[in-house]
């Protein structure tokens, strides 16, 4: 059912039918939590090097997206518990958790102590689709379009600030400099927002399905475990094949339950063609999208005179490749909230895949060369603000008051899904292509450009449903009568 002209707003309490200063001081508090999310999934990026040398590891995509791994778990927790319990009250739950994961990563002694507070961080994913959820229940229509751009994508607007900070601090005091930032960030939000947002009362009586939240999440890690760890133990060994078992195990053991009960933790029974597409859309965009950052981050600080094929040189230069494209992420975001106010959300969807596309394929240039780079880096998270606010956007005017929260998860999960299978994926791609230079085992320049081939194959696949849906939506538009 297409909601998109409903008020989500509480009962009892006006909805905000125009910008004024409260709305403007209580979006600025739920952005605070968004800028918590942002340093617990970006602000590693730029360790990542030093992370992987001080934990003696080749694993780059366990250290730097098990969080968004674990927030793929914990978002259907949160979003069910939100419907039912209040998504102030499940925030701040979830704030909390991700301050306690960074104490952890702060004084973790081994890797796997690491990865344990990297999950508990991956809390702090729900952060985005919560916040998401209570703009529209604060908010009339058409001002919540562009008030869930602004306090989904302008985080990065701190990020501009930070990463120049942050590449100065770590080199004073190490890598664990950023997860003492994403606490303190994570403390500052949940202050902000019990002093400044009021709950909703927008309610759906009911209960979490637990078991479902584990077999799904249990599921997940499992197949990524698989496709992370298959070129060191073998694809056909024992142990992997194990693991991948496990995982189908597990999936489909959750697709028949759910299937069954009357409140599984996410309903797959009535999503519709438009919400499939849509779904179908975020996973693959964005996480085609969110993996090339992993792959800059590994290429920024090799140099061009290594002759690998690939290298930017950018020692000293993360602020410029890392920091600038933020704007571009707050400009896609704020674009296409007033794009999808003004016409459909599926016509901003369908520009940010299509913006991605393009730069995503520019980054075949701008894997040797640092003008390119920042370039094609701009463009590509111009394209991921626009995704990130519009697939919000989307799935909210397909969905009933009383559900945001279920389904603001949903594409929270195919988000985080998209973002590690793919990041897993390129992390396997450069570590079986890697070639020995001088000595020293480095990434090759096939293994680089597989990489970029492979996520820019996955725009174009996003492009053409989203196109689709563009038409679907269309098709279905109620007719004008003269």
């Amino acid at each position: 059912m297409d909601t998109t002209m409903s008020t989500h707003a509480p009962p009892g309490r006006p909805p905000h039918t125009r910008w004024n200063p409260r709305l403007i001081g209580q979006i600025a508090a739920l952005l605070l939590a968004n800028v918590t999310a942002d340093s617990v999934i970006v602000m590693p990026l730029f360790v990542l090097p030093q992370m992987l040398d001080h934990f003696d590891t080749t694993q780059a995509a366990w250290v730097g997206s098990t969080a968004m791994l674990a927030g793929a778990m914990w978002a259907p927790l949160f979003g069910k518990s939100a419907d039912i319990h209040g998504k102030r009250r499940m925030l701040t739950v979830a704030l909390l958790i991700a301050c306690g994961g960074g104490v952890v990563c702060l004084i973790a002694p081994s890797l796997w102590v690491f990865v344990l507070g990297r999950m508990l961080q991956g809390a702090a994913v729900a952060a985005v689709f919560l916040t998401a959820s209570l703009v529209r229940d604060m908010c009339a229509p058409r001002i919540a379009m562009p008030a869930v751009g602004a306090v989904t994508t302008c985080a990065g607007v701190v990020g501009i600030a930070s990463t120049s900070s942050v590449e100065s601090l770590v080199a004073q005091f190490g890598f664990r400099v950023v997860f003492v930032a994403s606490a303190l960030f994570a403390a500052a939000a949940v202050t902000c927002i019990r002093a400044f947002v009021p709950e909703s009362e927008v309610r759906t009586p009911g209960r979490v399905d637990v078991a479902g939240t584990l077999l799904l999440g249990g599921g997940v890690v499992a197949v990524l475990g698989y496709i992370s760890l298959g070129p060191d133990l073998g694809w056909l060994s024992a142990g992997a094949l194990a693991l991948l078992a496990a995982g189908v195990v597990a999936l489909t053991r959750w697709y028949l339950v759910s299937s069954r009960i009357p409140e599984p933790v996410i309903d797959i029974r009535n999503l519709g063609r438009p919400m499939v597409l849509t779904l179908l859309v975020v996973v693959l965009a964005t996480g085609a999208g969110q993996s090339m950052d992993q792959l800059l981050s590994l290429i920024a600080q090799v140099s061009s005179d290594q002759g690998l094929g690939y290298g930017l040189d950018a020692q000293g230069s993360l602020a410029l490749l890392f920091g600038l494209p933020a704007i571009a992420i707050m400009a896609g975001g704020l674009l296409s909230g007033w794009v999808a106010a003004r016409t459909d959300p599926a016509v901003a969807l369908a520009a940010g895949v299509l913006v991605g596309t393009v730069a995503a394929l520019g980054m075949f240039l701008g894997a040797s060369s640092f003008p390119f780079a920042v370039f094609f880096a701009f463009c590509l998270n111009l394209g991921m603000g626009s995704l990130l606010a519009s697939g919000f956007n989307m799935a909210a005017a397909l969905t009933a008051p009383d559900r945001q929260g279920v389904t603001a998860s949903m594409v929270s999960v195919t988000s985080a899904i998209g973002s590690v299978g793919v990041s897993f994926t390129g992390a396997a791609i450069l570590s079986g292509t890697r070639i020995e230079v001088d000595g020293a085992t480095v990434n090759s320049a096939t293994g680089v450009y597989s990489y970029i081939a492979t996520s820019a194959g996955l725009f174009v696949t996003a492009a053409v449903l989203a196109f689709l849906l563009l038409a679907q939506r269309r098709a279905n538009r109620p007719q004008r009568t003269v």
